[in-house]
């Protein structure tokens, strides 16, 4: 993606290099923390009932985007999500399991894209038209849906595990590697949602190298 592509306004229907209708957008959610799925997220838009409010996930608050999340629900053409767990991110690496996440996302999808714009350097390898756009979650109207709706479903999943796993603060940092967190890895051991290749994961549980995880992997 050029560089003067980028310095463009955030792209809205019709879009630019995506001739054939319907354009998904899917982003993912997760890539960072230490532990959890990384959760794809896909949307295509409906350009009769436009959002307002989109933007990069992280660029809006808490409370910001859940009340996107829902109007994306409720006006959006169609959604799906997809994602790899951590066994499959310690069996893959972060990459090649965000990209399968995404994959599952767009192939839980009702329509078939005709075009898919992908936040990122990469598309995963599938059948459809695709353009990876850097920084796509504050470019493409329809990626930054779809970070919203990724980073929600996470986020709310990762307050689920905060029930089940007590005392690592899931629901605060939702699995990144915050002081907290890390104190309690320390204090707890890792947990079945811990990425074990994770270099912090490791040291909690006194392995120095993640090929020596992998090699007892079993998916």
């Amino acid at each position: 993606m050029s560089a003067e592509l980028l310095e463009l306004p955030m792209w809205r229907y019709p879009y630019p290099c995506a001739p054939l209708a319907p354009v998904a957008g899917v982003d993912e959610a997760g890539r960072g923390p230490l532990a959890g799925d990384v959760v794809a997220a896909v949307v295509i838009l409906d350009p009769q009932r436009p959002i307002a409010g989109l933007n990069d996930s992280k660029k809006l608050s808490e409370r910001a985007r859940e009340s996107a999340c829902e109007r994306i629900v409720e006006n959006a053409l169609c959604y799906s999500l997809g994602r790899a767990t951590a066994a499959e991110i310690d069996a893959l690496n972060i990459l090649q399991a965000s990209l399968l996440a995404m994959w599952r996302a767009v192939d839980g999808l009702r329509l078939a894209p005709g075009h898919v714009y992908v936040d990122g350097l990469h598309c995963p390898r599938w059948p459809y038209s695709g353009t990876a756009v850097v920084k796509g979650d504050s470019r493409v109207d329809c990626i930054a849906a779809a970070s919203i709706l990724a980073k929600v479903t996470r986020d709310r999943e990762m307050r689920t595990l905060d029930g089940q796993y007590p005392g690592y603060g899931f629901a605060v940092h939702k699995g990144y590697p915050t002081a907290a967190h890390l104190q309690a890895l320390a204090r707890l051991g890792p947990t079945p949602v811990h990425r074990m290749t994770y270099a912090p994961v490791r040291r909690a549980l006194g392995v120095e190298s993640a090929a020596h995880i992998t090699a007892t992997l079993d998916l």
